[in-house]
């Protein structure tokens, strides 16, 4: 990140009943807390007309805040493919938000965004919270933990913008991965 820029950071943590979003500023020098909620879909019964809320909500808090980057939790492994598929697809509809609006987005598994703010992969949401709360100088007392899951990955993101080491052009490419282990591939 180049000297004395600032940037706002949206991260998304989707989900077919709690969305969570999370804002950031985000300057040379540290990362500042400016809003976060969740999108409450729990009393939508069609898996359609979710989709079409949460690409309207996102595109809503994008023009609202207008982010510089969105970061979004990565889908990860299930044992419930149906649950995995209505996933992907809500991530989708506020990929597609962000794309609408010229936005670049990243992509962060959930592991990744521990290990970045706790400093453990296999931290509990509490944890990811109460360290958010102490890294912000903020009281994050959120309804839903899906909110502050928000903020940890648009968090992670800054950090990983703010390490030289880190390559963020595509942080979760499976074709940077496999074409660094071709050994990885079964034929």
């Amino acid at each position: 990140m180049e000297q004395h820029s600032q940037r706002i950071i949206m991260g998304i943590d989707p989900g077919n009943y709690i969305l969570g979003y999370g804002v950031i500023l985000v300057d040379n020098k540290r990362a500042h807390y400016i809003d976060m909620g969740v999108i409450n879909l729990k009393s939508v019964k069609d898996h359609f007309s979710k989709l079409n809320i949460i690409f309207n909500k996102v595109s809503e808090l994008i023009s609202q805040y207008k982010p510089d980057h969105l970061a979004i939790e990565a889908p990860f492994y299930g044992k419930n493919p149906q649950v995995m598929l209505k996933l992907g697809r809500a991530q989708g509809a506020a990929i597609a938000a962000a794309i609408k609006h010229d936005m670049q987005v990243y992509e962060y598994a959930p592991r990744k965004v521990k290990m970045a703010i706790t400093g453990n992969g296999a931290a509990s949401k509490e944890q990811v919270s109460a360290m958010l709360s102490r890294t912000l100088d903020v009281v994050l007392n959120p309804e839903y933990l899906d909110a502050t899951d928000a903020i940890a990955i648009a968090l992670c993101h800054y950090y990983q913008l703010t390490n030289p080491l880190a390559d963020i052009s595509n942080s979760t490419s499976w074709k940077k991965f496999l074409e660094a282990h071709p050994e990885k591939i079964k034929n």
